[in-house]
């Protein structure tokens, strides 16, 4: 198996991992509607910063590409989560499952996350940027010098 493939199916799971081990220490589902009360500070904590720390760990992982492949984790999490919840375990007493509208576009946010932690992790963590291999890296003149 390409050695590539294989670490971005380690980089994936570790996203993963990542993103349902840090829903569980914060308490939060986003898929539940509790009134105003949902949108608390851990809310915000579970929508916003950690996905942006799953994009890093995948850009960590994987590398060049990981701008892509770090959209995924949440996704991931979120639909399970959502299935888990309207499948199996039910929703508590006082709260409703979102409706797929809103869930989507709190999906969106929490991707969109995690893709800013991809592209940061890439530019910060492994010292890329541009899209092919002959591009400059960070931190190196951006034009070539020209001898007058």
């Amino acid at each position: 198996m390409n050695q590539r493939v294989i670490s971005g199916a380690i980089a994936l799971l570790a996203g993963v991992i990542l993103n349902f081990i840090g829903d569980r220490l914060l308490g939060v589902k986003i898929e539940l509607f509790y009134g105003l009360s949902t949108f608390s500070f851990a809310w915000m904590l579970d929508v916003f910063f950690l996905p942006f720390l799953v994009g890093l760990l995948v850009a960590w992982i994987f590398g060049r590409g990981a701008k892509w492949l770090s959209y995924f984790p949440p996704l991931i999490v979120r639909c399970a989560s959502y299935a888990q919840i309207a499948y199996i375990t039910g929703y508590p007493h006082g709260s409703n499952l979102n409706p797929l509208g809103w869930w989507g576009f709190y999906v969106i946010l929490a991707m969109e996350a995690s893709g800013i932690g991809g592209i940061l992790g890439e530019v910060l963590i492994k010292n890329v940027y541009g899209r092919s291999a002959g591009t400059i890296q960070a931190g190196k003149e951006a034009l070539p010098n020209k001898e007058v």
